[in-house]
């Protein structure tokens, strides 16, 4: 398993767990590497600090903690909007139904008025996502920002 910081063209940073450098330069080439914030197809690897370690390997103790906290994906992807708005848009995905893995099945069961219209939200592959979009059907996908359990 190998993990690479990656970012899309508007600037999103998150990582990818893959398991080879060839897996991912296929994913990547296939449109299967998206951004969880903006669904951009359009990755690229980062420099990356990353690094693997053998079992047998001893680990040192850490010299000193970081100076500073390491931002959050969630701080950065908030970063320079209002708490007021941040806060508004969790309140409205809060009030949407989780249907989880259905959302592609339950997004066309209403798309298609077999049950009732309501906002729903939910999890879909890139090529269930595909197929929705060539039905026609609307969605959009949200950042993890909006969706965190916060507690």
């Amino acid at each position: 398993m190998i993990i690479f910081d990656l970012a899309c063209t508007r600037g999103h940073r998150f990582e990818g767990w893959f398991a080879s450098g060839e897996a991912f330069d296929r994913q990547q080439a296939g449109g299967q590497v998206r951004c969880p914030v903006c669904d951009d197809d359009t990755v690229s690897r980062l420099p990356s600090a990353h690094v693997a370690v053998s079992k047998s390997a001893r680990v040192p103790a850490p010299v000193a903690p970081p100076a500073a906290p390491v931002p959050t994906e969630a701080a950065d992807a908030t970063a320079g909007l209002p708490p007021e708005v941040v806060a508004k848009l969790r309140e409205i995905v809060r009030a949407t139904e989780n249907v989880g893995p259905r959302f592609p099945e339950e997004a066309r069961r209403i798309h298609y008025n077999e049950s009732p219209a309501r906002a729903i939200r939910g999890q879909a592959s890139p090529e269930e996502a595909d197929s929705l979009r060539e039905e026609g059907i609307d969605f959009a996908p949200l950042p993890p920002f909006l969706t965190e359990d916060r507690h």
